[in-house]
């Protein structure tokens, strides 16, 4: 369905207003048909916006008079189980729905504004396949260091990064690969978004005080070999997790950070004890999602300001034994080729269809262990990590590039940290 029809669609139900339930299944059905993420539906001065999260960018739909605005907030507060009468604090919910055959689970969510209740709504495919680790673009050297870490008995792996860049996609995916008959593993997550037969899943409940670091708790008496939690949010939670991990225990989750070195900054700020950092963390992944170009990409002559970003991955590869990576990409380093987007109706003369992952793995080598003992800064971590073959989201992002599977634009719109600069 092309995105003018969509808005179209939408526009001639919500303008007619014959049938409130029916504008309200048509929001969520186009959005879900049309690959969006989320539904964002914002009452402004004069005006309410109803926008869907598609490939990373939000996409305004249309825009409808304040007084149709209240039946829909109440339709999708009924759908989700809220207090209708309650728009004085914000709520959260949940819909269950089976749209084309899938099994969805929307997250809704509404915030009290000076115009009125916003309301978001997450879309989360249950019905949808775990990607195996090996096709989430994980590259190269990187590849190879998720790989040993997942394999080791105990520890810490983090995965770090803003919200919605996958980064509990690469947890299921690593957890997919461990689940094995002789292996226990228990999952304590906020919501439970994927059901993953041979894995014990639960379900937090912060406001019965069924919190992470009660759930990590009682976890250690299920007998686990692996525990995931879903985020490390407090310092009750962190320190719980060391104690696991020091006790013979693997434990992954995420954090949000900028890059793979804050995160080190972030747990020392969360006031975990120096000495116990080397002692438990295995590897911090910080990831990114990125727009892939479509097939209708041209290609564009190699300009000044790129010509630095081909001598940074030129130098990567030098100062690495990454045999495979220099033969992938040494024929395309002499003649170097980008690309940008084009237009064709495929991807609704974007220039980008779908999305896919940068990624930077920080081992903790006895010299970041060193650094860390030694209250070394975030950015001297990261410098000395690429000078010590780490792979950086932004040379990540470059050789993606070159190989034609994005554009440079956006790549450097995402990889660069504050660390880096």
């Amino acid at each position: 369905m092309k995105y003018k029809e969509v808005v179209e669609q939408l526009k001639d139900l919500i303008y007619t207003w014959d049938n409130i339930q029916k504008v309200c299944d048509y929001i969520i059905l186009w959005a879900v048909l049309w690959g969006a993420s989320d539904i964002h539906i914002e009452p402004l001065s004069s005006y309410v916006r109803l926008r869907y999260r598609i490939d990373g960018d939000l996409k305004g739909i249309l825009e409808y008079q304040p007084f149709l605005h209240q039946g829909i907030v109440a339709r999708f507060k009924i759908l989700s189980d809220l207090k209708i009468d309650e728009s004085r604090i914000p709520q959260d919910g949940r819909i269950s729905q089976t749209i084309d055959k899938k099994s969805l689970d929307l997250r809704v969510s509404t915030l009290p504004t000076v115009h009125g209740e916003k309301i978001v709504m997450r879309i989360v495919d249950k019905s949808k396949k775990i990607p195996e680790l090996w096709t989430l673009w994980i590259e190269w050297k990187n590849k190879r260091l998720v790989l040993s870490a997942i394999e080791l008995p105990n520890g810490i792996i983090l995965t770090s990064g803003p919200t919605g860049s996958w980064k509990s996609t690469t947890l299921y995916s690593a957890l997919t690969l461990m689940n094995k008959i002789d292996i226990n593993i228990m999952t304590l997550e906020d919501p439970v978004e994927n059901q993953v037969d041979g894995i014990n899943q639960s379900q937090v409940k912060p406001d019965i005080w069924y919190t992470f670091a009660y759930g990590i708790r009682t976890a250690l008496r299920q007998d686990p070999d692996i525990i995931m939690v879903w985020e490390m949010r407090d310092k009750e939670t962190v320190d719980i997790a060391i104690e696991a991990s020091l006790t013979w225990h693997l434990v992954l989750s995420t954090i949000h950070t900028n890059s793979a070195a804050e995160t080190i900054t972030r747990l020392l700020n969360m006031w975990v004890q120096p000495f116990l950092l080397p002692a438990t963390m295995n590897i911090v992944i910080a990831q990114r999602l990125i727009k892939r170009l479509c097939s209708c990409k041209k290609p564009i002559p190699l300009k000044d300001l790129w010509k630095e970003a081909i001598k940074n991955v030129t130098n990567a590869i030098k100062l690495t034994p990454r045999e495979e990576l220099a033969e992938r990409v040494a024929d395309k380093l002499k003649n170097p080729v980008f690309y940008e987007p084009g237009w064709c109706e495929k991807c609704e003369n974007t220039g980008y269809k779908w999305r896919l992952g940068l990624y930077e793995v920080l081992e903790i080598t006895p010299w970041v262990k060193d650094m860390i003992l030694n209250n070394q800064s975030a950015f001297n971590i990261n410098r000395e990590a690429i000078k010590e073959w780490m792979i950086s989201l932004e040379q990540d992002g470059i050789l993606k590039a070159l190989n034609g599977d994005t554009s440079l634009e956006e790549v450097y719109s995402a990889a660069k940290t504050q660390s880096e600069t």
